[in-house]
């Protein structure tokens, strides 16, 4: 590919990552929304793996990819969740139909206090219905560089 082609596809994939699928998850999560979590089948791919440093699963079938993100919004919602800020982030396109991104996510109430600061690295791929996340790998970090979240200088907050 050419560095006009992997800009394009980096550009495209920014685009439906941080203007689509993000808005649309805080929006779920905190009930600005009203939609249920089989939503996330227009983002996440089946099979889907969400891995993080005490284990993780691999999501076989669309009950289990929803099941995924309703235990993550319970618990959030359990917590205040109101939005998402995001410290940190990266896009690379691999080719026309693969690209990873990677970001920092503080997870925040409505007084902006942070409930969990998490690094995470999405796989996506491009499907005939469109972009889709294969996989997830996150951990718990402090840092507000990607680059210190992932080099373990976050000052403890990964494991």
């Amino acid at each position: 590919m050419s560095d006009k082609e992997i800009e394009t596809v980096t550009a495209e994939v920014a685009k439906w990552f941080f203007d689509d699928y993000l808005p649309t998850w805080v929006g779920v999560g905190n009930r600005a929304i009203d939609k249920g979590p089989e939503f996330i089948l227009n983002y996440w791919g089946v099979p889907l793996y969400k891995y993080h440093p005490d284990g993780g699963q691999w999501a076989l079938d669309a009950d289990s990819v929803t099941g995924l993100l309703n235990t993550t919004h319970t618990r959030l919602r359990a917590n205040g969740y109101a939005h998402t800020d995001v410290v940190d982030r990266a896009v690379r396109a691999y080719h026309r139909n693969g690209a990873a991104i990677e970001v920092i996510w503080s997870r925040r109430r409505v007084d902006n206090t942070e409930i969990e600061r998490l690094a995470v690295h999405f796989e996506v791929i491009r499907t005939e219905s469109g972009w889709r996340v294969a996989g997830i790998q996150h951990r718990p970090t402090r840092a507000d560089l990607l680059s210190r979240a992932w080099a373990g200088t976050d000052n403890g907050g990964g494991r």
